[in-house]
């Protein structure tokens, strides 16, 4: 069997690799000319560093990563609402790991090009279209090069290149618009001083106004400093949505002084965001859930199939869990004629459902609705939460959230032992 995969990023490398460990041949054609290490930080939760770690990653990204100890809620005025313990620290087989985006890409495609070989990667190569027949598909690139148009066959093809997807295009041309949740983000990263241990991801405010911090860098904290991604999160109802730069470089001013309070003793937001060499602005946005992501033989993953509000850090984790089911689903239909198109709608048919879910969650913050709850029913402050939210309704909340997500930690150990 032969697989292309349109996209190298954290969706698309994960399949291939799991792919090769199956034994089936695939190529990855990426847009960029050349993959950097772009971006900010991202969570990868349990579930999805367990399908890392069967790829024999995890060495690897331990050195880099941080193991995160904890998660804590905050209201606005720096009262804690809820914390649990995370990763190994919960009880997981395997931590929740805390990286740079960039840094996870870049030790995907190394791997990629050391297990498959250098010429099994092309960059610089747009997806434009493709035709399908009874042997396989054909799928069009542009080389941005060359503007050479070359055409490549394979039995399958998977739609990894993200929530601006070409090969999404391709198959929904139209009816499937951006989805613009009011609220705009700010993201950065900061060199600083570590705040609680050093370990701990939080989030203080509501769903008008929000904070989310995490450390991201093993190798930092090694040396007592800490580098911290963080988010900023407001309202913004009114927003014109960027058309090309998705990434745009904004000034702190643009957004800080509706933080310039949230100095707490054990961290200071103000300073976090002043120390940002740069500043990243763009739209919450997500895409309505798909009626099927599947088309004779080609079919999406990642945020080309569902893309979601970074809550609950699920989007990669959901990304890595598709390559996942996908490379199972092919691998048992190699070899067999007329089989990949039934693997494809078997994938679909497990995957769709349970990431659709995620996506609409997600629209009702996730977990993270226990600081929009604490805010109503105490917006100024309390002296003991429970009075505005008991502590079962707070546990609902927190494994509610995990069983959808597919992290439930009994879930997810009987996983281990299968």
């Amino acid at each position: 069997m032969e697989v292309l995969i349109a996209g190298a990023g954290i969706a698309g490398l994960s399949l291939a690799l799991m792919l090769e460990q199956r034994g089936i041949r695939c190529e990855i054609y990426e847009s960029v000319r050349e993959l950097r290490p772009l971006g900010v930080g991202i969570n990868l939760l349990p579930h999805a560093t367990y399908e890392l770690e069967q790829l024999g990653l995890l060495p690897s990204l331990s050195e880099q990563a941080i193991e995160t100890s904890a998660l804590h809620y905050y209201n606005l005025h720096g009262q804690r609402i809820w914390q649990e313990p995370r990763g190994l620290a919960a009880g997981y087989p395997v931590p929740q790991l805390s990286i740079h985006r960039g840094e996870l890409q870049m030790l995907l495609a190394a791997e990629v090009r050391r297990r498959l070989g250098e010429d099994r990667l092309h960059t610089g190569m747009a997806f434009e279209s493709l035709e399908q027949d009874p042997a396989g598909v054909s799928a069009h690139f542009l080389d941005r090069r060359s503007g050479e148009h070359i055409t490549r066959r394979a039995d399958v093809i998977i739609g990894a290149d993200g929530i601006h997807s070409a090969l999404r295009r391709h198959l929904h041309p139209v009816g499937d618009p951006l989805r613009y949740s009011g609220r705009m983000l700010w993201r950065a990263i900061t060199e600083a001083d570590p705040y609680l241990d050093g370990r701990t991801m939080f989030m203080a405010g509501h769903q008008d106004q929000k904070f989310v911090c995490y450390p991201i860098s093993e190798p930092l904290r090694k040396n007592g400093r800490s580098l911290i991604n963080w988010i900023a999160e407001l309202r913004v109802p009114q927003a014109e949505l960027p058309t090309t730069d998705w990434n745009r470089i904004v000034p702190a001013e643009t957004f800080s002084e509706r933080f310039r309070d949230w100095q707490w003793g054990w961290i200071d937001i103000p300073a976090i965001i002043r120390g940002a060499a740069e500043i990243y602005e763009f739209p919450l946005v997500d895409r309505d859930p798909l009626p099927r992501w599947t088309f004779g033989r080609a079919t999406l993953m990642g945020d080309a199939a569902h893309p979601m509000y970074p809550i609950g850090s699920n989007g990669s984790a959901q990304a890595i869990l598709d390559a996942r089911c996908l490379a199972d689903r092919l691998a048992e239909a190699a070899n067999k004629p007329g089989a990949a198109e039934l693997a494809l709608l078997e994938y679909e048919a497990e995957r769709l459902p349970a990431t659709a879910g995620i996506v609409l969650r997600n629209r009702l913050n996730g977990p993270e609705q226990v600081m929009q709850i604490a805010h109503e029913r105490a917006p100024q402050g309390f002296s003991d939460v429970h009075e505005a939210i008991s502590e079962e309704e707070l546990n609902a909340i927190a494994l509610r959230y995990k069983r959808v997500a597919g992290f439930d930690p009994r879930m997810l150990a009987q996983k281990v032992r299968t």
